[in-house]
């Protein structure tokens, strides 16, 4: 089974900490429809062997296209791929973009599931974030959806400079009253290039404090399994039957084909990334070209995506595996690396499986980096 993933490159307003690609002039946005619909074409090949078991709008914002334009994307697939009969088909959709009549539309048509970015409940942490919708939008848009869609997520933000241990679990806790089963949450993260990054340097917001975020992950995990959801991967949890299967694909190593501006791709030995900008992608596209580049996997690439994706998610890191499929070299050197961590008390080994603790949990994207081979 195999995915595909979908990269809408527009947004109504650039969030201050996002730095994914994105534009917020929609003039190209006909276009670019044609045109993302025309790469599926173009790939189709790719992927004659394999059946598609989720679809996935990304982006940037999904949610700022037409209701005609998703159904033409997705009827694109399905006219050009092999489809399972129970595929999992994901959007991504902002509050302000849902109103009642969005979303009865998008429930009559092959969309299954929604991914909401609420972000945050309090008015000011939206308007730090610079986030396009409020408090009572978001309130509002679970309310509506809730009624039309089962396969709801949402996304939270921690660790936001001025958010006490309390107002993050009454975020939580506010989620919780919408009966949602799926809660992808992340740290506010400082990248390079946002204007997050020259806010906090200019003086205007404070610097996030690992601590705080620390706390506020010990108090997400905590109140999400005393409400029924499974911690299945670091900043993703899910109720039995609700976890994300584009996601868990990816973190399980299945081949996915990414379509758009900055999509990458994956077919178990190459990874291809499409290009960063829309002006080229359509010139590129227009011209019977893919605007892509390609990455041929080593064996050692392989097994530092296994121990990153392995490590963040339930399904542990099969010692097993790492035997039969790198060798009894690069097993030695994971049981060498990881003796620190277990002294620690930072992973644990169970049934031949290694796994991060609870108390390792935030910590494990660091410790990954130390069980890498460095080529």
């Amino acid at each position: 089974m195999s995915g595909i993933y979908i990269h809408i490159p527009f947004c109504k307003q650039a969030c201050h900490y996002c730095d994914f690609h994105f534009s917020t002039s929609l003039k190209k946005k006909d276009e670019m429809v044609l045109a993302i619909a025309k790469e599926m074409e173009m790939r189709k090949k790719e992927f004659e062997n394999e059946v598609i078991e989720t679809i996935y709008f990304g982006g940037g914002t999904p949610s700022v296209l037409q209701i005609s334009d998703i159904i033409f994307l997705i009827d694109t697939v399905y006219n050009n791929y092999k489809v399972a009969e129970h595929t999992e088909i994901t959007l991504e959709a902002n509050p302000d973009d849902l109103s009642e009549d969005q979303i009865i539309k998008l429930s009559n048509n092959r969309i299954n599931r929604l991914s909401i970015g609420v972000q945050s409940f309090f008015e000011e942490d939206l308007l730090l974030m610079n986030r396009a919708h409020n408090s009572a939008e978001a309130k509002n848009c679970l309310e509506i959806a809730t009624q039309y869609f089962d396969n709801i997520s949402i996304d939270l933000i921690y660790g936001i400079p001025g958010m006490s241990n309390d107002k993050w679990k009454q975020n939580i806790e506010t989620a919780l009253r919408f009966g949602i089963h799926h809660i992808s949450s992340y740290a506010l993260t400082v990248e390079p290039k946002t204007a997050l990054k020259k806010l906090i340097e200019t003086g205007k917001i404070a610097q996030p404090k690992d601590e705080v975020a620390s706390a506020h992950f010990e108090i997400l995990v905590e109140t999400l399994e005393q409400n029924g959801f499974i911690h299945y991967e670091l900043s993703n949890f899910g109720k039995e039957n609700y976890f994300s299967r584009n996601n868990s694909a990816y973190w399980l190593g299945k081949k996915y084909i990414g379509i758009g501006p900055s999509a990458h791709s994956y077919d178990g030995n190459n990874r291809s990334w499409n290009v960063s900008n829309n002006a080229i992608y359509l010139k590129t596209i227009q011209e019977n070209k893919l605007p892509s580049e390609k990455e041929i996997l080593t064996k050692t690439d392989n097994y530092n995506e296994y121990i990153m994706t392995g490590l963040r998610t339930i399904w542990g890191i099969s010692l097993s595996k790492i035997e039969t499929d790198f060798g009894i070299e690069y097993l030695e050197y994971l049981q060498n690396q990881t003796q620190k961590f277990l002294k620690d008390e930072l992973l644990f080994i169970e049934n031949n499986i290694l796994k991060p603790t609870k108390k390792g949990k935030f910590l494990c994207d660091g410790i990954a980096s130390d069980l890498f081979i460095l080529n």
